[in-house]
């Protein structure tokens, strides 16, 4: 369910920029910051590094792209 919601005007500017660098919409890149916040506030002693290198992980599971680790 979609809802509206009022922001300030310079947080949705940055959110455009960014989301054209990112190939994104506006609306897609503020529920982005919103994700990696939530989980960054739920995980305080994880690096942001890792936690946008497990969203990438997990969206590569979903593509199929994955394989199992082998520990040599």
């Amino acid at each position: 369910m979609a809802t509206a919601v009022k922001l300030p005007d310079d947080l949705v500017n940055e959110a455009r920029v960014r989301a054209r660098a990112d190939h994104r919409t506006p609306p897609k890149q503020i529920e982005h910051w919103a994700r990696i916040g939530k989980l960054a506030e739920e995980n305080p002693d994880l690096p942001l590094s890792f936690i946008r290198d497990a969203l990438i992980g997990l969206e590569e599971i979903k593509a199929g792209e994955s394989s199992e680790y082998s520990f040599d």
